[in-house]
């Protein structure tokens, strides 16, 4: 069977690298088969805006090897073409993770195709939009509060500690946790979003200053029995110093460093476990699984006021603003 118009256009946010390492951004014409194999193409309706997707787009060969390049880690739309008997045209998916936007041509594109074991079926009540209000911030927060549930950590066990608490995990980190009942402590360099984050549902709010203790005291007094760090470096080694016996922190990022310069000493006096959350490679079962609870358990009842919407022709302006540390909330793309 013929595929899908292999040779029509469509239009990608397109990377180049050019002369004296310089990488330019524009909206590119691609033709559908220059897209990669897989089993499944899929007409893409809206992606977000993750860190990830700023560094490949800046040329970071850590995260992209190889330009010209589409980054876009996440994708939400309909199946256009299935050679797999789990998807048929029409289907309403997503993408998040794996190596999509990557070195796999990704969702700031009207169409990608990818492996079938890469795509998610989205609920009817659930449309692309809000999938993507989620998106792999959403499914990172989901991750690391099931690894706090999961170490026996309930709502009136204590404080949850939410580093970078304006980021996109940040975001969606306290408003789940909130949702579920817990007592937030959101952890902010930006102080003029302290409104902004008890609408979230922070119950208190921190300065960055004060997760960030120079001292190099193996241990702090103890603040919080788990936390969801987005920074790393010695911010998540005050984290890990100042939590309670047999807490639990996950590390989700390093906008601060990815060196982690600290004693043993949380870890065998007190107990504390660090988590490593990796939500790119998540096995299926576990991924169908706390997509579930977020369409379920954590659906939001007002997305608005932390949401901005972009489109691929703003899209590198949005990237500039979240490389600066200038963004808060999330960030979504309509295609």
């Amino acid at each position: 069977m013929m595929k899908f118009m292999e040779n029509e256009y469509f239009n990608a946010f397109w990377v180049e690298e050019k002369d004296n390492n310089d990488f330019v951004r524009s909206v590119s014409q691609r033709r559908l088969s220059s897209l990669p194999d897989g089993e499944i193409l899929i007409r893409v309706y809206y992606s977000a805006l993750n860190y990830k997707d700023a560094l490949s787009a800046s040329g970071h060969k850590g995260i992209t090897r190889r330009y010209p390049h589409t980054p876009g880690v996440d994708a939400a739309g309909f199946v256009e073409e299935s050679s797999s008997e789990k998807f048929i045209k029409g289907d309403r998916v997503l993408v998040t993770g794996y190596d999509l936007g990557m070195n796999t041509s990704g969702g700031f594109s009207e169409y990608i195709r990818v492996p079938v074991g890469w795509v998610v079926p989205i609920p009817e009540h659930i449309n692309f939009r809000e999938s993507m209000i989620f998106g792999t911030s959403g499914f990172t927060a989901g991750l690391s509060i099931e690894a706090i549930r999961n170490h026996g950590i309930k709502p009136e066990t204590g404080k949850i500690l939410v580093t970078g608490a304006t980021g996109g995990v940040g975001t969606l980190a306290v408003a789940m946790l909130s949702k579920a009942g817990y007592h937030v402590v959101a952890s902010t360099g930006k102080a003029e979003q302290t409104n902004f984050l008890k609408k979230l549902g922070a119950s208190e709010i921190i300065s960055r200053e004060e997760v960030n203790d120079s001292s190099q005291k193996p241990l702090l007094p103890k603040k919080w029995i788990a936390a969801i760090d987005n920074v790393g470096g010695n911010t998540l080694s005050t984290v890990i110093r100042s939590t309670h016996e047999h807490g639990l922190v996950a590390s989700v990022g390093l906008v601060e460093s990815f060196n982690l310069n600290m004693t043993v000493y949380p870890f065998i006096l007190r107990g504390v476990t660090l988590a490593g959350i990796d939500s790119a490679e998540t096995k299926m079962d576990k991924r169908l699984r706390i997509w579930s609870r977020i369409w379920n358990e954590f659906r939001l009842d007002d997305y608005e006021f932390f949401v901005k919407e972009t489109n691929l022709y703003d899209l590198s302006e949005e990237i500039d603003l979240i490389l600066q540390g200038k963004q808060s909330g999330k960030v979504v793309v309509k295609i």
